[in-house]
């Protein structure tokens, strides 16, 4: 099996990136799906990364009965909805769809509107990607990990999906436990992005300020208790990992919540402490560090 056709929805900083490498390599066999109204003028503009602009077809539903081999969603949660549906005519029987949302409830929602459609968990993970009016900064393209639920042993289909990657130069794994790799990632989001949002720090300045390192730490570990209650394998050694990584970063660098709220967009902060608080209550375990930052981050919504 191999993929010959590649189209991708969400063309963020993290679409920009991964949407540049995949056109470089596929050209005309790689496009950009976009609603109707938007679709004209991407066209026109097309996508800049690190003050290059690129040109790739883009595409909306109904355009052309193409069906494409792999589509990845890399759209925010909240637009996640409309993005199923702008993909709907591109979709076929044998097509491979993958998620990079952020959160732990965006595979499922793809699976339930394709169930006959093999859909992977992935996620992005260290890259540094800023969005700007004049386009996508960055230095580093990260890795993709994806991945179905359990890979012990690597489908046909993930292989394609890791080859298809390679090609492009988009560095990948396959984790044996994908659900422990994307509950990681979430913790992450729930702790780092939410607390830059808030205090608007850098990455430089989330550990070495140690009130920041608090709320860092103890927003990850309402995320923590709510995964051990769940059966879901995260560890405290995974909170100081993640303290670690974060000492790493670039200093400057800031995360896409932080972004979001210095460019008056709406956050994702429903899929993140607004997961963690709903689960708790149903858990019966306190989120009490999640529930302020959702406050704080909704006034801020509120206030743009």
């Amino acid at each position: 099996m191999k993929i010959k056709t590649v189209a991708l929805i969400g063309m963020g900083a993290v679409g920009t990136v991964y949407g540049s490498l995949l056109y470089k390599r596929y050209g005309s066999n790689f496009a950009v799906i976009s609603g109707k109204s938007r679709k004209e003028k991407l066209k026109k503009n097309g996508f800049n990364l690190n003050g290059n602009t690129f040109y790739p077809d883009v595409v909306s539903e109904g355009d052309s009965s193409i069906k494409y081999d792999l589509i990845i969603f890399s759209v925010k949660n909240y637009q996640l909805d409309k993005a199923i549906e702008d993909t709907r005519s591109f979709v076929g029987k044998n097509t491979l769809l993958i998620t990079l949302l952020n959160g732990v409830t965006a595979r499922s929602k793809i699976y339930s509107a394709y169930p006959g459609n093999k859909v992977f968990y992935g996620l992005s993970i260290k890259i540094d990607a800023i969005r700007t009016e004049n386009g996508v900064t960055n230095t580093s393209d990260g890795e993709i990990q994806f991945g179905e639920a359990d890979n012990t042993v690597i489908s046909e289909e993930a292989q394609a999906v890791a080859g298809c990657f390679d090609e492009a130069g988009i560095q990948n794994i396959v984790f044996l436990d994908m659900i422990r790799m994307v509950w990681k990632k979430f913790m992450l989001n729930v702790g780092v992005n939410q607390v830059t949002a808030v205090t608007r720090a850098a990455y430089g300045k989330v550990t070495s300020v140690e009130t920041n390192l608090t709320l860092f730490r103890e927003a990850m570990t309402e995320v923590l208790a709510i995964a051990k209650a769940s059966d879901i394998d995260l560890r405290e050694e995974d909170i100081e990992e993640f303290v670690t990584l974060m000492r790493n970063f670039s200093p400057d660098g800031k995360t896409s919540m932080l972004q979001d709220v210095e460019a008056k967009r709406k956050t994702e902060v429903d899929y993140f402490s607004g997961t963690v608080i709903e689960m708790g209550k149903k858990l019966n375990i306190p989120t009490p560090v999640n529930h302020v930052l959702y406050c704080i981050i909704k006034s801020l919504e509120e206030l743009y």
